[in-house]
């Protein structure tokens, strides 16, 4: 059935997944993760992984809460490290990134900036009157010019 459309309800476009869409249930979300459920709760309640939540307040998790209970258990597991510090390795890590990302916003600025002041150069430059002569500057002495003027004849 090549060619085929994926159907649309009402005219909206079909629904796109992301890494970011909330899609598994905290069972599923264990079991991809490889954690107890319970854990999945512990860490919604100290902040490390907070899952989106339903109407019904039921915990939601996306791919990306997935790989980030991996990388909890990790450095629990492997690294040693105690989740306080895992949350603020996270919390550091988060701010990295929007960090980056204005810098990448500021740099595409500026880029913007530095083209239209080229723009504006030019047409300055192309506005030129081309039949002026270029002024070329005298040679500087040292001499000394002294004015006095004409005394008055009585």
């Amino acid at each position: 059935m090549e060619g085929r459309r994926p159907r649309q309800r009402g005219g909206f476009p079909p629904y796109e997944l992301t890494e970011d869409t909330p899609v598994y249930v905290i069972s599923v979300a264990a079991q991809l993760s490889g954690l107890h459920p319970q854990t999945l709760r512990q860490y919604d309640r100290l902040g490390l992984v907070s899952p989106d939540r339903t109407a019904g307040r039921g915990r939601r998790y996306s791919a990306r809460d997935i790989e980030l209970l991996r990388q909890v258990q990790q450095l629990s597991q492997d690294e040693g490290i105690n989740l306080a510090g895992i949350k603020r390795i996270i919390e550091l890590e988060n701010q990295v990134a929007a960090l980056q990302s204005r810098v990448a916003e500021l740099e595409a600025a500026l880029d913007g900036a530095a083209a239209a002041m080229q723009q504006r150069e030019a047409a300055v430059h192309a506005s030129y009157r081309r039949d002026l002569v270029p002024y070329q500057e005298v040679q500087q002495t040292s001499a000394l010019v002294v004015w006095r003027p004409k005394k008055a004849k009585d």
